[in-house]
């Protein structure tokens, strides 16, 4: 295929179009799960911190004067500090805690439409890339094209991953019965509560986890769209962008001896 002819092509026009938009669309995404990571790592020292508390606090027998006193063997801190959970001695399960397991599961929901999203525009990518390339002028950034596409696709299947992770966590906490007195009975029996918090804080960590590790693949784009998108412009439009040798300009005056 000639210059002439790809710089007339529609799929050129098409691709000069993605590597615009899809560029600018990708900046979000290689922050907006860091962003994620940080609130859910919140969440997961939370939960680390109530189980620090209670795998060697004693269970409180005394009766609370009020109903809004807080929970001395039951509360920490650093979890009222960090997510603001508080246990009061006429209350069930913290409305903290409810919170957190109603934004794990709305967490794990964004990430699987967004994942399966993804997934199924990268097939559409992977595709359309294969009719590039037998234009040769595109040879030496197909490869910038392929590693676009493959860390995008890696993405998706990372947060599916993520998501499925959520939502297993959020199964997790819904599992354990936070009231006060249930708290405190297993506080004088087998102590499995803390257990189980640290095991759901394991769980939403590698989440958090796999949003960094997402959002890096996602920057890894930023300089590959820009050559690639360069490229593809140089031979839709026929000048490279910065070359003057066909215009060289004014000549330089000669300097008198």
């Amino acid at each position: 295929m000639t210059t002439e002819e790809a710089g007339s092509a529609p799929l050129l026009d098409a691709v000069l179009n993605l590597s615009r938009f899809h560029k600018e669309h990708e900046r979000f995404y290689s922050t907006a799960p860091l962003e994620t990571a940080v609130r859910l790592q919140r969440h997961a020292r939370t939960l680390q911190a109530l189980a620090d508390r209670w795998a060697n606090a004693q269970p409180v027998t005394r009766p609370a004067s009020s109903p809004y006193e807080g929970a001395e063997d039951l509360n920490s801190e650093a979890a009222i500090a960090l997510d603001g959970v508080l246990f009061l001695e006429g209350e069930g399960r913290p409305a903290e805690i409810t919170a957190m397991i109603d934004e794990l599961r709305a967490d794990a929901d964004g990430f699987a439409r967004i994942g399966a999203w993804l997934d199924q525009a990268m097939k559409a990518s992977w595709n359309m890339a294969a009719a590039l390339l037998d234009i040769e002028e595109l040879a030496a950034v197909m490869g910038e094209r392929h590693r676009i596409i493959g860390n995008d696709w890696l993405s998706a299947h990372m947060q599916a991953l993520t998501a499925e992770l959520l939502a297993r966590a959020a199964e997790m906490l819904e599992r354990i019965d936070l009231t006060p007195a249930a708290v405190r009975a297993d506080l004088g029996a087998g102590r499995v509560a803390p257990r189980r918090l640290y095991s759901a804080a394991e769980v939403i960590s590698r989440a958090a986890d796999l949003c960094c590790e997402s959002a890096g693949l996602v920057h890894d784009n930023e300089r590959r769209w820009r050559v690639f998108r360069e490229r593809v412009d140089e031979v839709v439009h026929g000048t490279p962008r910065g070359d003057r040798s066909s215009h060289p300009g004014p000549p330089i005056p000669e300097v008198p001896r």
